[in-house]
């Protein structure tokens, strides 16, 4: 396992270069001039020619990816051409929100969708089964700027029952913490959720045709038991695989809720970098979302181990 363990990280290092090359060089194909979004319009063209000298701009394209990915390795993200701010302080505030965020939300689609998926295989060609694989297919045609506005009208403003934006962090107010945080997650979680539940009812189905459950149906055992004992603890590694694929669109999902519930959080962080022209920042978020999507991967395949030790590394 240890092996295993330091192959697979070794592998990751050729796979993060060549993202940050890709997200170097197409964040600096954006048109327009950073210098004329940081000075404005009126800046004059020896301003704008001293602010690039300083912010390296004048450097060739190779030389200043150097420069970026040397400072990635010294541990220096680099500093906003904004604010002046170093990005990996700025990183570190903005991560706990979005973090949270994450977590609540696959803890969410875990909780519906497992239990959804299983009711599913269970009651397979009946009406509950129909009604589920309805829900999860409308879960995941709803884009997520959709749910998110419809949400906020029918919880936020109809209702008021939740906040319909806005941050409050936990260590202020655990409880307005939470409510600020229900909306967003299950906004995120619902297309989780809808993955989840497909994903187990069909492995599910795979292992009820498998020899192992017969035996145990022949053996007299409880359905209740043969299910979730058997049957479950089999079919849980492929929704592992999907889980963890789900990671990333879990990210990506963030930056528009994050920014309609206007959450100060990575992908809050990375759009206003965006529109501001703050190509530091960006660069600093996007990698470090790559990084954890790699990593929650590799953790993905530890798991299986753990859960049926028929798998070897």
């Amino acid at each position: 396992m240890t092996g295993y363990l330091i192959r697979r990280l070794l592998q990751l290092v050729p796979v993060v270069l060549v993202v940050s090359m890709l997200l170097f060089v197409l964040l600096r194909l954006m048109p327009g001039d950073p210098t004329v979004d940081i000075l404005g319009q009126e800046a004059t063209a020896a301003d704008r020619a001293a602010l690039r000298a300083d912010l390296g701009l004048d450097a060739p394209l190779w030389q200043q990816f150097t420069d970026w990915i040397t400072g990635i390795v010294r541990g220096d993200l680099g500093s906003s051409w904004l604010t002046g701010e170093e990005i990996g302080g700025v990183l570190g505030e903005r991560l706990a929100a979005t973090v949270e965020l994450g977590i609540i939300a696959l803890l969410f689609a875990l909780l519906i969708g497992i239990p959804a998926g299983v009711l599913a295989a269970v009651k397979r060609r009946t009406p509950t089964d129909t009604a589920l694989n309805s829900a999860g297919l409308l879960a995941l045609s709803a884009p997520h700027f959709y749910l998110a506005a419809l949400l906020i009208l029918v919880f936020g403003l109809w209702l008021k029952w939740l906040p319909p934006s806005g941050y409050v962090p936990f260590t202020q107010d655990p409880a307005e913490n939470l409510r600020h945080m229900v909306l967003p997650a299950v906004t995120i979680g619902s297309t989780i959720a809808a993955v989840t539940m497909r994903q187990t009812r069909a492995a599910l189905l795979a292992a009820f045709n498998e020899d192992y459950i017969r035996t145990a149906e022949a053996s007299g055992l409880s359905r209740r038991r043969i299910v979730g004992v058997y049957a479950l603890r089999n079919a849980i590694v492929p929704v592992v695989t999907v889980v963890a694929l789900q990671i990333g669109a879990l990210m990506s999902a963030t930056v528009v809720t994050e920014t309609v519930f206007t959450v100060p959080g990575m992908g809050t962080l990375i759009v206003n970098g965006i529109f501001s022209r703050d190509l530091p920042v960006v660069q600093g978020a996007v990698l470090m979302v790559v990084v954890f999507v790699l990593l929650v991967n590799l953790l993905a395949d530890l798991v299986y181990a753990w859960l049926d030790p028929r798998i070897t590394y």
